[in-house]
C-alpha cells in the first residue's frame, strides 16, 4: 500500500472563518483518533484569504475510504464538518513523486 495525501480546497466567507476553524478543530479530534490517518493540516491562502486548503496524509487510500469513512471516528468527524462540504472546490487523492526534501531554512529555525 502507498501513502495518500488527500487534499480538500475550500473557499470560505470572511465572517464564516472562525465557525469553520472551530469546526475543523473539532473535526480533527477524530482525524487524530483515526488509526488511518497519519497527519493533517489546514491552511489559508495569504493572497486570497477566503481559500483554505486541507492536506491529510492516509496510510492508503483503500484504508481512508474503506477504514476511516466506515469507520467509528467518520460520523463525528463528518458531523463537526457538515455545514462546510458545499463549500468544497476540490477533494482529491494524490500519490506522493519522489521528488521530495528540505531548503535550508527548515534546520535554521
Amino acid at each position: 500500500m502507498t501513502t495518500t495525501v488527500e487534499y480538500i480546497r475550500y473557499r470560505i466567507a470572511l465572517d464564516d472563518q472562525p465557525a469553520f476553524e472551530d469546526a475543523y478543530a473539532r473535526a480533527a479530534v477524530s482525524l487524530a483518533a483515526s488509526p488511518e490517518c497519519i497527519d493533517y493540516e489546514l491552511a489559508r491562502c495569504e493572497e486570497e484569504k477566503e481559500r483554505y486548503i486541507l492536506r491529510i496524509r492516509w496510510t492508503s487510500i483503500e484504508e481512508h475510504l474503506g477504514g476511516f469513512r466506515k469507520g467509528a471516528q467518520f460520523p463525528a468527524f463528518f458531523n463537526a464538518i457538515r455545514p462546510y462540504v458545499s463549500a468544497i472546490e476540490e477533494m482529491q487523492h494524490y500519490l506522493v513523486t519522489g521528488v521530495a526534501g528540505t531548503g535550508k531554512a527548515s534546520g535554521e529555525r
